[in-house]
């Protein structure tokens, strides 16, 4: 199958901004773009790309006074399959973890392993040192809080979640990840496409979306505990520890958006 994807952010200013955006698709998906990745801003402002330290794809440019348009657009090849499930999958005792893996298990900004590690083990203590107790932190998670763009706010921690019990879908990643890493599992938090293919469609504006991975048997297996199901269709964009590594826009100075369009739709192959 083939995907279409892409955006047009618009943001006001009232004077020149550098910024910094994340706004490509993620060099693991490189080979399944067919044709060329377009990413165009207006006015025409040059923009320098450059990887950060998780292998994201970065783009660096100063928006001129008035504001920016930032547009995107991409075809995608995609096997049209559901996220892989493997019941199988064992979690790796911390002693036997690759180095890389380490940060993985560490407290972030929105992941608060130090004030959520009592709960998590209350919870989740006595579940499979496995795929099962990821599956049942994603369960938890899922049924805990409630979905909502109204509970939408940038400085909510999985703590935060926790506590309120509502959040968007980066709350419920990072709740659930922020678990994962108080039992010895490292996880990571991802942002990307996610379209309403294989599911009934959502009348709510298409957003980007945000899941998260963990690592077991020595790969990575997405998880979503918003969705809480194997969704066909995701289209990474990027990694990191949580939310504030995967930002899309960075901007340091004032600024204000203006628009807020995503577009991700199943196309016939050509």
């Amino acid at each position: 199958m083939q995907i279409k994807v892409g955006f047009e952010i618009t943001y006001t200013a009232a004077q020149s901004t550098p910024m910094v955006i994340m706004l490509s698709i993620h060099p693991s998906r490189y080979a399944d773009i067919v044709g060329t990745e377009r990413l165009s801003t207006e006015p025409d402002v040059p923009i320098g790309l450059y990887r950060d330290g998780f292998g994201n794809v970065c783009g660096r440019l100063v928006a001129p006074s008035g504001g920016v348009t930032f547009r995107g657009s991409a075809l995608v090849r995609d096997p049209g399959l559901p996220d892989i499930v493997n019941p199988a999958a064992q979690q790796l005792p911390v002693d036997q973890l690759p180095d890389d893996m380490l940060l993985y298990l560490m407290p972030s900004r929105y992941c608060e392993t130090d004030k959520l590690t009592d709960v998590a083990w209350s919870l989740f203590g006595n579940t499979p040192q496995s795929w099962a107790r990821v599956q049942a932190i994603t369960d938890f998670v899922h049924h805990h809080v409630t979905f909502g763009y109204q509970h939408a706010h940038h400085m909510k921690s999985a703590h935060d979640v926790y506590e309120s019990r509502a959040g968007v879908c980066r709350d419920f990643a990072h709740l659930a990840l922020t678990f994962c890493r108080c039992m010895g599992i490292p996880a990571r938090y991802c942002t990307g496409y996610l379209g309403d293919i294989g599911v009934p469609p959502d009348p709510a504006p298409m957003d980007f979306s945000g899941w998260f991975e963990v690592y077991l048997s020595g790969q990575w297996y997405t998880f979503d505990a918003r969705h809480n199901t194997p969704r066909i269709g995701r289209i990474l964009m990027a990694t990191g520890r949580d939310a504030a590594d995967v930002a899309l826009t960075t901007s340091f100075g004032r600024m204000t958006l203006t628009k807020f369009v995503v577009v991700t739709d199943e196309v016939a192959a050509a």
